[in-house]
């Protein structure tokens, strides 16, 4: 779910999840081109970057930042809470921080506390909210800390380099667009989102895949998201996701079925 305003521009999905998947395990977080926000409810989240053992965290509260690597979400069989997708705009209006501050990083608001003191007792009133009402009370939340602040955005054409290369397009193209050299454009994506230019754009195009991978054949997907052929796009998932498309598929598809298409969003760090 997309807030509307004035949530709009800085937060891409805000949604409540309650997924039952029946027996412990790991679930597969997959990269994305946002600042990932999640609190759960119930039990805390237990998540770490895959391949690096000591990231592992487990609190009432999430915060990461981009990461061109899958996370893993260790559950005991059912995962409850919200989880917000914000921009690069929006971590700056919410947070008071760059998506640079928290880029590789697996943050719990109390570390934030100085940033985002208000939103330290989020955790505690998402807790004693009917599941119902989730939601709308992390949306009212964030309101209200818009409210509060100073706006606070990246300048225009950093801002919609950023925004470029979070859909896919080619870095000569976006430095093209807002005429910088690449490496000048290099410089201020890094400081803005901690990734270097050539990283975002692979993660805006690993997205628009996933969106599609399951739908159409992989042939196609591969074609409307700029591989080269499908042999690329499989290289690509198994950099950025630890797998291939159809690993991920059969990993998905029972919990998706049961759910319905929406489910994706319901999953924290998808």
């Amino acid at each position: 779910m997309r807030p509307a305003a004035p949530l709009a521009p800085y937060v891409a999905s805000l949604s409540a999840y309650d997924v039952d998947l029946g027996a412990p395990g790991i679930h597969r977080g997959l990269p994305s081109t946002t600042v990932t926000f999640v609190l759960p409810v119930g039990e805390p989240l237990d998540v770490s970057w895959a391949g690096e053992p000591g990231s592992r965290r487990c609190g009432w509260s999430s915060l990461s930042g981009l990461h061109p690597h899958p996370a893993e979400i260790h559950h005991r069989g059912r995962q409850e809470g919200v989880q917000v997708a914000l921009t690069f705009a929006g971590a700056r209006a919410l947070l008071g921080l760059p998506a640079a501050a928290l880029a590789g990083g697996l943050l719990e608001l109390d570390e934030l506390e100085a940033a985002v003191p208000r939103l330290r007792h989020l955790p505690e009133r998402l807790a004693a909210a009917q599941p119902a009402e989730r939601a709308a009370v992390v949306a009212s939340a964030l309101h209200a800390e818009l409210a509060r602040r100073q706006p606070d955005s990246p300048r225009g054409e950093v801002e919609r380099a950023c925004h470029l290369l979070a859909r896919g397009v080619p870095v000569q193209a976006v430095a093209d667009d807002v005429g910088y050299s690449r490496r000048h454009l290099g410089a201020l994506v890094r400081a803005e989102t901690g990734l270097s230019p050539k990283q975002v754009q692979r993660l805006g195009r690993f997205e628009a895949s996933r969106a599609r991978v399951g739908r159409v054949p992989l042939a196609d997907v591969a074609h409307a998201c700029g591989y080269a052929d499908q042999a690329h796009l499989t290289r690509e998932w198994v950099a950025l996701a630890g797998c291939p498309p159809s690993t991920w598929l059969r990993e998905e598809f029972p919990f998706l079925q049961d759910l319905g298409g929406d489910a994706a969003a319901r999953w924290p760090h998808e």
